[in-house]
């Protein structure tokens, strides 16, 4: 996020896409009801389905899953058409806006309606509220990003945060609100392929020369060519070129695109190493399984999705032989010949900080008093709320101009509904945790597929009644609901149900760039099964 939780109370305009922010973020999204109903600001919210968001919204666009780019495209025509571009701003910081205006100029309203299945004015309606906002803030979540094109949805998004100046200042960004806790930690330590902690490309001779120094290795130790994704990971096994896999805190048996293909590949491999606090689908498949520890039982530091790096304080020991994660990677890594002594994660910090730029004045001493969002690059430094409020880090903001794509997959007579995937207000990415909980699980204890009533009503199904959804990778069984929240033509799921892995669904294509799947688009179709029925040949209970 460029800019804090905090000043979401700043913003006249709220641009909500791609973000069911009540059930997936459900704490930030009181401070989006609060800008509305204590301060006035319009909220615009485009997603094809009627979340609770919607009752708050002054436009809510329904338009087709995976045509968000033209749609926001269509909206930068409009504010450059009718004058509502910050040419000061644009002059002043940023380049590259005569390649954006030029290919905007085919956008027009009428042909993204076309494709995106909404009325032309509504697109128009949207452009001038955000083009007009004197503060106007920007938020999505994996709803635009998981798509084969989901760096070009955010480009746009960006496209647009420039063309109207709304980036540096309180109530405005670019805000992309992160899936789960502390994965904007992870990626700032490196959990990438491509960068060493800090975002430091592994490609970068004196980045290297920095690290190696920093971890006591010879020059010229660090291996310059980025890794691999999550996706070929599992593509290089199936390969040969992957023999063994570590993966902690992870389920991809339950969270990657095509179980099946992912299933082939974890057992393809020589060895499955599985670090985690329950047994999961992932771990039953594995040949060792090390025992972590869950929140409570450890110190360090979370970073959330302001990057707002916050203390963790263990509150309970851990039970039995488990130990915390850095206690269990430095026994493996001694194991194999390494002489790291680190004794505790405050040391570690230390080390972060030495070597990442963002990191530089965070340490525990400075986090007991309260979290720091970086940058923060010296102890003396208060840590920064807001991005970009005078320059951007590369110069100039640089406008990237996107053209739209259709999914990869679509609808026709033998698959006819679009399958979007997504969470409930009650449960959490893969269940491991939230559905060990009795109470939650009883509010939400089975998989259910959102059906429009035009087309239950064709199929002749009725809410309550299981009926298996089938697409060209596999097939699962779930409670069908009637429902108006997702519109006619598609159905929704979610994906925390084992018994039910929407993810036996979902198609392993992936964005060119990113390599993210793309999760919300699938074609299906949906039959009508008798009571009692098993789950479909070929799924593990």
């Amino acid at each position: 996020m460029t800019n804090s939780i905090a000043d979401i109370i700043d913003a006249d305009v709220l641009l909500v896409i791609g973000s069911n922010t009540t059930e997936s973020h459900p704490v930030l999204s009181l401070e989006m009801k609060r800008a509305v109903m204590e301060r006035g600001a319009k909220l615009i919210l485009l997603d094809p389905r009627r979340i609770e968001l919607a009752a708050f919204a002054a436009l809510h666009l329904r338009h087709r899953p995976g045509t968000d780019a033209a749609l926001i495209n269509a909206m930068g025509h409009v504010i450059i058409q009718e004058g509502y571009a910050n040419q000061e701003f644009i002059d002043a910081r940023t380049e590259n806006y005569e390649a954006l205006a030029a290919s905007l100029k085919s956008w027009t309203p009428e042909r993204a309606a076309e494709i995106c299945e909404i009325p032309p004015e509504g697109i128009v309606e949207a452009a001038r509220l955000y083009g007009q906002a004197v503060r106007a803030a920007t938020f999505w979540a994996m709803g635009i990003t998981q798509h084969t094109n989901g760096t070009d949805n955010v480009l746009a998004l960006s496209n647009l945060a420039l063309l109207c100046g709304q980036v540096g200042r309180p109530g405005t960004g670019l805000n992309p609100l992160r899936g789960q806790n502390n994965v904007q930690g992870a990626c700032d330590m490196g959990g990438l392929p491509n960068v060493f902690p800090g975002y430091q490309p592994v490609g970068d001779e004196a980045a290297r020369q920095r690290f190696a120094a920093g971890w006591d290795l010879p020059q010229g130790s660090l291996n310059p060519r980025p890794g691999l994704t999550v996706t070929e990971i599992m593509d290089g096994a199936l390969e040969g070129k992957i023999r063994a896999l570590y993966i902690m805190g992870e389920n991809p048996m339950l969270s990657d695109p095509n179980i099946s293909h992912v299933e082939s590949a974890l057992s393809s491999l020589d060895l499955l190493v599985c670090q985690d606090i329950f047994l999961n689908e992932t771990s039953r498949m594995a040949d060792v399984v090390l025992p972590g520890v869950s929140f409570a039982e450890k110190d360090g530091t979370f970073t959330n999705t302001e990057r707002r790096v916050h203390l963790v304080r263990k509150a309970l020991d851990p039970p039995g032989e488990s130990r915390q994660d850095w206690q269990i990677l430095m026994a493996v890594a001694a194991r194999l010949g390494t002489t790291w002594s680190y004794e505790s994660p405050s040391e570690i910090m230390e080390e972060i900080a030495g070597l990442t730029p963002q990191y530089g004045g965070i340490r525990h001493e400075r986090l007991q008093q309260g979290g720091l969002q970086w940058p923060c690059p010296d102890l003396t430094h208060p840590g920064t709320p807001i991005l970009h409020s005078d320059a951007f880090t590369r110069g100039r903001g640089r406008f990237v101009p996107v053209d739209w794509r259709p999914p990869p997959e679509q609808p026709d007579t033998e698959y006819p509904f679009l399958l979007s995937t997504g969470r409930v207000l009650y449960h959490w990415h893969g269940g491991t945790l939230s559905r060990r909980s009795p109470g939650l699980d009883a509010l939400a204890p089975e998989a259910e597929v959102e059906i429009h009533p035009q087309d239950a009503r064709r199929l002749s199904v009725d809410s309550g009644q299981r009926v298996i959804v089938r697409s060209r990778r596999g097939a699962v069984v779930a409670r069908a609901r009637k429902t108006r929240r997702s519109p006619p033509g598609t159905v929704f799921m979610t994906f925390h149900y084992a018994e039910a892995a929407a993810n036996l669904l979902t198609g392993d294509e992936v964005d060119p760039v990113a390599k993210i799947p793309g999760y919300k688009v699938t074609a299906v179709r949906i039959e009508l099964v008798d009571e009692p029925t098993e789950p479909p040949a070929g799924r593990k209970p």
